[in-house]
């Protein structure tokens, strides 16, 4: 097993820059408490671009940082923050990032994007709702299940699914130029192959 290299660490402290970023994109809906955000886009593309380790480090960095009250979550932080009625939400982020790297270092360059497309639709949005949802009709006192998926699934389905599209064809061009097994591999093994002219390959 590679050990933990000083390139994915610095990219998962990156990742986690960009998903407090996307955290400030928001849109209010009449019929929910939970807004609709870039959140889940940025915990598919650290998942699908780092690969497990590094992708949910990514998250477990921002999460720590919201925690600690840093307001790394669309401007707010705080325990409160992590216990709130999106917290089922935020705290599915760590395994679908997981779930989604733990996928992507197994995909191979055949149908690629639709494998990519699958994966984080799966485990980037739907698994997410389970806990999501529940937490979400505890803290609210939300009693119906019908009301509970109207306030906290239904309205999010086709959002996520365009999520899943264009990580899945952002990540596609991306493993083009930078594959992930360069995220994964050893520092020390990516310099084994270096020719005579101390030129890497």
């Amino acid at each position: 097993m590679n050990r933990w290299t000083t390139r994915g660490v610095i990219f998962s402290a990156l990742f986690a820059g960009i998903m407090i970023a996307m955290s400030y994109f928001k849109i209010a809906l009449p019929i929910s408490t939970v807004p609709i955000t870039l959140q889940t886009l940025a915990v598919m593309l650290a998942g699908s671009v780092l690969g497990a380790r590094y992708g949910t480090l990514a998250v477990l960095i921002v999460i720590g940082l919201c925690a600690a009250g840093f307001p790394a979550l669309g401007g707010n932080g705080g325990i409160a923050m992590l216990s709130g009625y999106t917290a089922g939400y935020i705290l599915s982020w760590p395994f679908a990032a997981l779930l989604i790297g733990l996928c992507a270092e197994r995909i191979g360059s055949k149908y690629t994007f639709v494998k990519l497309l699958a994966v984080n639709f799966v485990f980037g949005a739907l698994l997410v709702y389970p806990a999501g949802v529940w937490w979400l009709a505890h803290s609210t006192g939300i009693s119906s299940l019908g009301q509970a998926l109207t306030a906290g699934m239904w309205p999010f389905l086709p959002g996520d699914l365009l999520k899943s599209v264009l990580c899945a064809a952002v990540v596609t061009a991306v493993w083009k130029v930078y594959p992930i097994k360069r995220i994964l591999q050893n520092e020390r093994s990516s310099w084994s192959k270096e020719g005579s002219s101390g030129v890497r390959y």
